[in-house]
């Protein structure tokens, strides 16, 4: 959670005896573990040692800046880990292009951030100062295209111009499968710097905006009217003509080896889950001799990368949509090699190391939609612990889900499709330059 908190100098408080970063936490604390709709917990405390969950989604990153007047303003974004790992830093010469800079940059920061999204990019001050400026630009509303229709006028609405259309001519599209749209708007926030520097941080935000931006002047709490449902369009769920089910309780290798990248597939059955922290044990299991704990058999199954949210009244589970597959890519030889997995389940690319493993071990990645982790959970009908029940929600759960949708992203060849997608976007888009 990141909270930018702007306090006017006049503002009294009539409680003292907590902090700003105190009393935002509280705040955190209080919506996190809500009994009605509790959010998952994500927040490691020793991240460079035991990165032992906090278990309340504290502490939260927080920027207080003093401003004139006697009101209190407050920007909040609730931003996943996909997207903040993207994050891009480079200390330019003064005579460098900025927007030259992010359309090299752009591709190399694959699909993680689960596309299309908002680029926030900070320029000027320090290297740390550029940061906080493009996470704090990100707070702003989508507008690019009311600067389209009224001109630039300025240079860092040149700049924003410039770096959208670059941006969206390069074809990295939704979830990164190629097309039209890769980023939504682009925002810029600037500051002068040193006369030899130009630093330049670039901060992704994915297609879930969880945002809320609010002022407090003392007559009491901010108010919000909840979004109508009716706002929303009907989600279906019909089958396309090349879509294929699979039983992953039948699964057989030949059949994976028919499946083709890019191919639609509807998954019915059991899969077991794990992400960073299961990985890492499952490798010093192995690793040590011991072997998996009772009950974990990868052999012929797939792994599904998830951390998924505690169910709340009759659900299931809650929220359970894919994390970013990459981080697995360490593990992925070890797994194909020594537990019998047939294929994963995740979003975003895979590393060409880990695409030569998947090719030579003739195993399948898919990927499910990044930003949409209701819709997935869904899919959902059964759900347990197995393993590892201290990791919390990165422990081994299996999943009995029906019609569960995804995309072939490597079939058993290595066809990967983020690199064939945005490849041929691209070149039917250069005319666009």
């Amino acid at each position: 959670m990141t909270c930018f908190v702007k306090v006017g100098m006049a503002v009294k408080w009539d409680k003292t005896d907590m902090t700003i970063q105190q009393m935002v936490d509280a705040g955190v604390r209080q919506a996190y573990l809500n009994p009605d709709n509790p959010l998952r917990a994500s927040i490691v405390s020793d991240p460079a040692g035991a990165r032992k969950n906090t278990k309340d989604n504290t502490p939260s990153v927080v920027h207080i800046d003093m401003i004139l007047g006697n009101h209190i303003e407050v920007a909040i974004a609730a931003k996943g880990g996909g997207s903040e790992n993207k994050s891009k830093m480079v200390m330019l010469n003064p005579s460098d292009d900025i927007a030259a800079w992010v359309e090299k940059t752009l591709p190399t920061m694959g699909a993680g951030w689960c596309p299309p999204g908002m680029l926030g990019i900070g320029i000027g001050g320090t290297a740390e100062k550029a940061a906080v400026l493009a996470k704090e630009s990100l707070m702003d509303p989508v507008d690019i295209h009311e600067l389209q229709q009224r001109g630039a006028e300025t240079t860092e609405e040149k700049l924003r111009l410039d770096i959208f259309e670059r941006a969206n001519n390069l074809g990295i599209g939704a979830q990164g499968l190629g097309g039209l749209t890769t980023v939504l708007d682009v925002k810029i926030k600037s500051m002068p710097t040193h006369a030899a520097s130009k630093p330049v941080v670039m901060i992704p935000n994915c297609a879930a905006t969880r945002h809320v931006h609010f002022h407090l002047d003392g007559t009491g709490p901010a108010e919000f009217t909840p979004p109508s449902l009716e706002d929303w369009p009907v989600i279906t769920r019909e089958v396309g003509e090349n879509t294929h089910r699979v039983n992953l309780d039948t699964v057989t290798q030949a059949e994976i080896e028919k499946w083709k990248s890019g191919d639609t597939l509807l998954l019915n059955g059991k899969m077991l889950t794990g992400r960073d922290a299961a990985h890492k044990r499952i490798q010093t299991l192995i690793e040590s001799g011991e072997g998996l704990p009772e009950g974990v058999d990868f052999t012929g199954k797939f792994i599904y990368y998830v951390g998924p949210v505690d169910p709340v009244g009759s659900e299931v589970v809650g929220p359970a949509g894919p994390t970013t597959a990459t981080r697995m890519d360490k593990f992925t030889d070890l797994m194909l090699e020594k537990t019998g997995l047939m294929g994963m389940i995740g979003k975003a690319e895979r590393g060409p190391a880990t695409v030569a493993s998947i090719k030579k071990h003739k195993a399948v990645y898919l990927m499910a939609v990044g930003g949409a982790a209701y819709l997935v959970s869904k899919a959902i009908k059964k759900s347990r612990v197995v393993a590892f029940a201290d990791l919390g929600m990165e422990a081994i759960y299996e999943f009995d889900v029906k019609d569960m949708p995804v995309t072939v992203a490597v079939d058993s060849e290595g066809v990967n499709v983020h690199e064939t997608g945005p490849a041929q976007w691209k070149v039917s888009l250069e005319p666009a330059k």
